[in-house]
């Protein structure tokens, strides 16, 4: 993101004489996002002891925290979070989508639910790798994001589900066999690992280390992105917004100084915790 990397010598703020900033994701969102990556990385490092306790490491950490019954405490603490912050953006979901009616929001150009031009990008985009034809030009959300957004969607449904069944197992009992509150421990573990594993990897490389975005893309934590970034990563969006005359309503200011570090510092310590994370996940799953 060169644009992001001059900045003013007087207020701290992000210079560009030329360079304009377009808004891609309100304050909400960005704080919501930040909620719920914090609760993700603390209900990974605190399920990965428990899964691997037989390992040094889970054992060294769960001395430093005070034992497995201390992170089981932090566990179900962040579960509650990551609960909250996905029940917020239901709400939020259906207010726009429902009650407002705003239109986009369950289909079309703008919308998260797959349809088929992300089919044909996905097809296109392979052949471009391999040279076969040129890149596809991607409307707000490509369908590799898509693909992440729902993969938490099914995350919080089926991890969320076996984990409160196991945490208030005397209440679910009352309507489940006993086979499947013995499922669920199952489930939630191996669901839980594989969301992991998406996360620190598939993700990750999808968002930040790809060639437009490395090292990191940090959109989501300054909330703009330059014109030209714009034009280049989600191009037939620009050119429908400047169709429609709707590009100008989308204009917002440079991200300030300060901002663009601290999102440095957050962006990259919870990579570098990701990537420690997976790398001990695979050394204690493989040995």
């Amino acid at each position: 993101m060169p644009d992001l990397e001059r900045v003013a010598d007087d207020g701290g703020a992000v210079s560009g004489m030329k360079a304009r900033f377009f808004t891609r994701f309100t304050r909400e969102q960005r704080y919501l996002h930040a909620v719920l990556f914090t609760a993700f990385l603390g209900l990974a490092a605190t399920g990965l002891p428990m899964r691997f306790a037989q390992t040094p490491w889970a054992r060294r950490f769960a001395s430093g925290v005070g034992g497995f019954g201390a992170i089981i405490f932090f566990h179900k603490m962040f579960a509650v979070v990551l609960t909250i912050a996905f029940l917020i953006h239901l709400k939020e979901i259906f207010t726009r989508g429902v009650l407002h009616r705003e239109k986009g929001i369950f289909w079309g150009s703008t919308s998260m639910v797959a349809n088929w031009k992300d089919v044909k990008d996905l097809v296109g985009h392979l052949r471009w790798m391999v040279g076969l034809g040129p890149k596809p030009q991607f409307e707000r959300y490509a369908y590799w994001e898509k693909f992440d957004y729902w993969a938490v969607f099914w995350g919080m449904l089926v991890i969320g589900f076996s984990g409160y069944a196991m945490w208030f197992a005397p209440f679910f009992a009352r309507f489940l066999p006993g086979w499947a509150l013995n499922a669920v421990l199952v489930v939630h573990s191996e669901e839980g690992l594989l969301a992991i594993l998406f996360i620190f990897s598939i993700h990750f490389v999808n968002t930040h280390l790809r060639p437009d975005s490395f090292p990191m893309d940090m959109v989501v934590f300054t909330g703009v992105e330059s014109e030209e970034e714009f034009k280049h990563k989600r191009t037939q969006e620009y050119e429908r917004l400047a169709k429609e005359g709707k590009l100008e309503q989308r204009v917002a200011t440079a991200p300030p100084l300060w901002l663009v570090n601290f999102s440095k510092v957050v962006g990259f310590t919870a990579i570098a915790i990701g990537l420690i994370l997976l790398v001990l996940t695979l050394s204690a799953y493989f040995s």
